[in-house]
């Protein structure tokens, strides 16, 4: 078996001209930026408002967001169908008034997936909003490139189909992006009406890197934690982290999707109970674990890597990260350390961390198991004695909150009422921290919040 380094990769990403280079990137990216201020949550502008702008100001914004478009296309012939609908789709926004947008005829002719092509670039603008960044669905413009390197295609077609998946690095963003979001997905733009399905989603895999290193990099040094010299080596290359993270993610965006699973685990408009999605989380990373164990074994060294990242950033950055308001990647990441300390494979002594590797591989796997076991004994469950098995999984671990009325058994809840009124009974922070995370929170508050809106260029700086 041939593992091509991921320097073919990278020399592929880094050739040819950058679409930012242009000045028609420059001219877009301030034409965006003066229109977003004005915008309503819904994406609209109130002309009648306190402070808004006259209608004709933004018309022209709107007149260099368009012709810098047109600029930029010849440059983009992949996406030439994307870049005329968005172009009608921005005039039709501007005939409206400035209504709430509608740009589901651009985001339709926009298929990144069906070209994963390595170093492939995309000019992307839209009315949207930022998964765990800007809520409200602003005018945003980003300029990327796709990450799909021979080695991940092959993985991808022999192994782990997943023909919807994009792994994207950052060239320029807008404000939107000046944030914590990591992500690209169609269902945050604005649009007329919610299509049956989509064909893509894209996942920066840069800033993920970039804010693993950062985090785990504090986090080691913080715990006194002792190193392998191969984890060392990922958490100092961001090359490398980010190879690491386009296999994490390949493996844990399709897990979604399969394995002995209750109906819709992923909870898609669903209400219920936030440890469920903590768990379902959870089980996706878990999984790209014990495949990355396989991998490793076959002699793939991404695979090792996968195996610290997952637990780096579950045990280090996902607890601390975030307010504690349903908080469901913080308690998973809470239950993972839980579970290896209580089967010896961290333990925290004399202030400082020790991982017992060999063992917190075994442990993860084991978790995992556990997990699913409960997924698959869920199809034969209602959905609430299914919240209620959940719920005993984690409490098993990860102490509750003294005042919840979940902690005190079913016979505290009101049963004989709709399942929502179960999930009115769950706690802000139903979970809460436990006193290493507590100490861990306040050691790394800075470098997380310093995090926000990082770039691969921000991490090298800072690394040098």
């Amino acid at each position: 078996m041939e593992i091509l380094p991921s320097a073919v990769g990278v020399e592929a990403r880094n050739s040819g001209p950058a679409i930012v280079e242009s000045p028609a990137w420059a001219v877009l990216k301030r034409a965006v930026e003066a229109i977003r201020p004005h915008q309503s949550k819904d994406g609209s502008i109130d002309f009648a408002a306190d402070g808004a702008p006259a209608r004709a100001d933004v018309e022209k914004e709107l007149a260099r967001v368009v012709e810098a478009v047109q600029e930029l296309a010849p440059a983009l012939p992949h996406d030439a169908d994307y870049l005329q609908a968005l172009v009608k789709d921005l005039v039709t926004w501007g005939e409206s008034g400035f209504a709430v947008p509608d740009f589901l005829d651009s985001l339709l002719a926009f298929r990144p997936a069906s070209q994963r092509v390595d170093g492939l670039e995309h000019l992307v603008v839209f009315p949207m909003y930022t998964q765990n960044g800007n809520p409200d669905r602003n005018l945003e413009a980003v300029a990327l490139r796709v990450v799909w390197p021979e080695w991940l295609s092959e993985l991808e077609r022999t192994r782990y189909d997943n023909p919807l998946f994009v792994p994207i690095t950052f060239q320029d963003f807008t404000a939107g992006y000046d944030t914590n979001s990591a992500v690209l997905f169609p269902e945050t733009v604005a649009v007329r009406e919610v299509p049956d399905s989509f064909s893509w989603g894209g996942i920066f895999c840069d800033r993920e890197a970039a804010r693993f290193r950062a985090v785990s990099d504090a986090a080691v040094r913080t715990l006194g934690l002792e190193l392998p010299e191969d984890a060392a080596r990922l958490i100092a290359d961001q090359d490398l982290a980010m190879e690491t993270f386009v296999l994490w993610d390949l493996v844990h965006d399709r897990t979604h999707s399969h394995g002995d699973l209750p109906f819709d685990p992923f909870m898609i408009k669903q209400r219920q109970p936030f440890w469920m999605y903590a768990l379902e989380e959870l089980r996706c990373d878990l999984t790209a674990f014990k495949e990355a164990v396989k991998l490793e074994a076959e002699g793939y060294p991404q695979g090792r890597n996968v195996q610290y990242a997952i637990l780096f950033d579950r045990l280090f950055r996902f607890p601390v990260t975030g307010d504690r308001v349903r908080n469901y990647d913080g308690l998973g990441g809470q239950l993972l350390f839980a579970y290896l300390h209580k089967h010896d494979a961290v333990r925290w002594t004399d202030n400082t961390l020790r991982i017992d590797w060999k063992l917190a591989s075994e442990v993860t796997n084991r978790l995992c198991a556990e997990i699913e076991t409960l997924y698959r004994d869920g199809i034969d469950r209602p959905k609430v004695v299914h919240w209620l098995a959940a719920y005993e999984l984690v409490s098993t671990y990860v102490s509750p909150h003294p005042a919840s009325v979940w902690a005190k058994g079913p016979e505290a809840l009101p049963l004989d009422e709709p399942p929502r009124r179960l999930v009115d009974q769950v706690l802000a922070d139903e979970f809460p921290l436990s006193m290493f995370y507590e100490a861990l929170n306040k050691k790394l508050r800075d470098v997380i919040a310093s995090t926000r809106g990082i770039t691969a260029r921000d991490a090298e700086r800072a690394a040098a």
